[in-house]
Parts: structure tokens; sequence; C-alpha cells
């Protein structure tokens, strides 16, 4: 390489990078450092959420709440891009509802690191590249799904345990997808209990089939604000989906086959 087309490569990357420093910045998916294949839509069930935290948690909310919407292979990909709750304004009510901090209420502890960690890389796609965009679309995809409607329907209810293949054959029979199902495994002489469920979009937000890792645990990316990187791969056995604190013992007589 020429000497003086070597200095200009090397000024047009300075430069770049300088520009890339503001919100504003973006670059064609192909060109992006931080590149993505799919989203993974991630829906939490608090009851085991707050099983997992050391954090008083004695009421948590009793429908499947969103965690994150998450590229599969990028996180804290602008790490200048800070969160400003102002550009949220105008859905805090729905994100209250829907994306809460089960553990810390009213906090915004969680949303911040939601965007920095998740919302930064999303930003690559137009469609999510601003604040408001990133967190409305993920409640428009929650309301799509609409997990804890179906779930009634299908008479999967709280408080009782199942067969994991059963759960998943009724969730794949209504979105006609394989989502990923996450468990916290069970301690000895207990059951596995049922803590997350990833559904898995194109970059156009349709449903797609997950893929499953080879070892069956958390990606790399895993949120762990919520020591969630202690869920794992659901194993095909009978699995709790509690209902209450009070109820996270085990009552095999509650167990339903669906």
């Amino acid at each position: 390489m020429q000497p003086i087309t070597q200095f200009y490569l090397l000024a047009g990357y300075f430069w770049l990078a300088v520009l890339c420093g503001t919100a504003k910045c973006t670059l064609a998916p192909s060109d992006h450092p931080h590149k993505w294949e799919k989203l993974y839509l991630v829906l939490e069930w608090p009851v085991t959420i707050c099983k997992m935290s050391d954090n008083d948690c004695s009421d948590p909310l009793m429908y499947w709440t969103i965690h994150g919407l998450w590229p599969d292979k990028a996180d804290e990909c602008n790490r200048t891009w800070h969160f400003n709750i102002s550009e949220i304004k105008d859905i805090l009510g729905d994100m209250e509802q829907y994306w809460p901090d089960v553990i810390h209420p009213n906090r915004t502890v969680f949303w911040r690191h939601e965007w920095e960690k998740h919302g930064t890389c999303a930003a690559t796609l137009e469609a999510l590249n601003s604040q408001k965009k990133y967190f409305s679309k993920a409640l428009e995809l929650y309301k799509e799904i609409d997990l804890n409607s179906y779930l009634t329907k299908l008479g999967i209810k709280p408080g009782r345990t199942y067969q994991m293949a059963a759960i998943r054959e009724a969730l794949e029979s209504i979105y006609q997808v394989t989502p990923k199902i996450q468990c916290l495994p069970p301690d000895e002489g207990q059951l596995q209990v049922i803590g997350q469920i990833k559904f898995c979009l194109s970059k156009e937000f349709a449903l797609i089939n997950c893929t499953q890792s080879k070892s069956g645990s958390s990606s790399a990316h895993e949120n762990n604000l919520f020591r969630t990187e202690d869920l794992s791969k659901c194993s095909d056995t009978l699995t709790e989906y509690p209902a209450h604190m009070h109820t996270w013992k085990h009552f095999l007589a509650n167990t339903v086959d669906i």
C-alpha cells in the first residue's frame, strides 16, 4: 500500500471514530463493528426472578413481564449514548406495567442497563435507532405475542407443575416457532422452575425458530442484573410454574398433563 493511501485511510478511520462518538451516528449493518443477526424478546416470570434475588421481593407480579429486547451477538455498542428517561416519558405508563424492575420497584436502573447494554446495539436498525423507538417496539412486540393470555387459554396456570415437553409443544402450537425456555435448575429433591422465555425475531420483527447452544447454557451476553445467568435450558422433565413465594415447595399433587 502506498504511504499516501495509508495516510488517508487512517485519517478516514480517525474522523469516523470522532463522528461516531455522537448518539446519532449509524453505520450500514454490513460495515458495523457490532454485527448481529437476530433479536431476542426476553420475557421473565417475576416469581422466579424474585426467588433468585437476595433482595426483599415478597409480593411479585403474577404476569409475564419484559426482561429485554436483545441483539444476539453484541452488547455495549456505544458507551457514550446514555439513557435519558425524558425520551420515553410518553410511554412510562406501559413501561411501569409491562417492563418493571421486579426487584427494585420505582427505579430506572433496569431500563438504563437495558438501553446501554442492548439498545445501543439494536440501534443499528433504523426501526430501533432511538430510545423511544427501541422501548416502544419492545412493548409492541410484547403485546402482539400476548404470552399471558395464550398460556391462560391453554390452561397453563401458575401454582402447578407441568412436563416441560408439554409446555414447549403448547407454545409451538400457538406461535408456530420454537422459543428458548429457561429454567432455574432444581435443588436436591426439588423440581426445575420455569423462569424465562426468549422469542427469536428476524430484523423484520418476524418470529423465527430459536436454536439452542450446544451447551444449553445462557448466551455470553446474558443479562446478569437479576442473576439470570443462573438460568439454563430447561430439561424435558417435570417443571414448576410457581404462583407465590409461599408456594415454592413443590406439590406433586398439582401435576397437570397438557
